[in-house]
């Protein structure tokens, strides 16, 4: 199952969500912010090589992390020799190989953004609950229905003691699972761990889980 992990607004934290939901599903996460990149990066092979003609996408993939990952490149370079249509054959060939594949899809609405919302199963909308925020990702709401992809849970991350997630959810016609702002997460991804290895009696730990099995539940309608 490709499940897209996506929002309006840069920096609202959608990598970190990516990441950390793939490893409650043990899935493998693709770095799909070709220009952007932020998850770890590795040593070998990326995804700016696979859109390239020059590396396939299992030669890619690395699995010797905590979360299995397709990275991508982080060069401009890179960026411009990719063939960014060849995405939706990668995504769909990891879905052949892994039961779950979550995609960090880029920020903003360009229209690499609509490439993972196109070919994927679910989508997951991150925002926090800033005004700007919560304006974008309901433009990129829109993109998704526009592209049928199906959202599945609506992430308010940053959430503070009182989150608001009532409001949200009326407003996204899906329900909400609220990150809190969380020092947990911030050293985890000091460290580049999921939140589940280094704090799993956290907090922001069960939230990522509770979002992994509302993906699952998805996953069965």
């Amino acid at each position: 199952m490709i499940v897209a992990v996506t929002g309006g607004k840069g920096g609202v934290g959608k990598s970190t969500v990516a990441y950390n939901l793939a490893a409650q599903l043990d899935g493998c996460v693709v770095d799909g912010d070709l220009a952007m990149a932020d998850l770890p990066a590795s040593h070998g092979p990326d995804l700016h090589d696979v859109l390239a003609g020059r590396a396939t996408p299992a030669e890619a993939v690395c699995e010797d992390g905590p979360v299995t990952i397709l990275p991508c490149g982080r060069t401009l370079a890179g960026a411009r020799a990719v063939d960014s249509t060849r995405l939706a054959d990668v995504l769909e060939t990891l879905d052949r190989a892994h039961r779950w594949v979550v995609v960090d899809s880029p920020a903003g609405l360009r229209a690499d953004v609509g490439l993972p919302l196109a070919v994927s199963d679910a989508a997951v909308l991150v925002t926090t609950g800033s005004t700007a925020a919560l304006a974008d990702a309901l433009r990129v709401r829109e993109l998704a229905r526009e592209l049928d992809a199906g959202l599945c849970r609506v992430v308010l991350n940053r959430a503070g003691p009182e989150p608001a997630t009532a409001t949200v959810a009326d407003r996204f016609g899906a329900p909400v699972v609220a990150v809190p702002d969380s020092e947990a997460v911030a050293t985890a991804q000091r460290h580049g761990h999921p939140v589940s290895r280094t704090a799993p009696d956290s907090t922001a730990a069960s939230a990522f889980e509770a979002l992994a099995a509302a993906v699952y539940s998805c996953s069965s309608v």
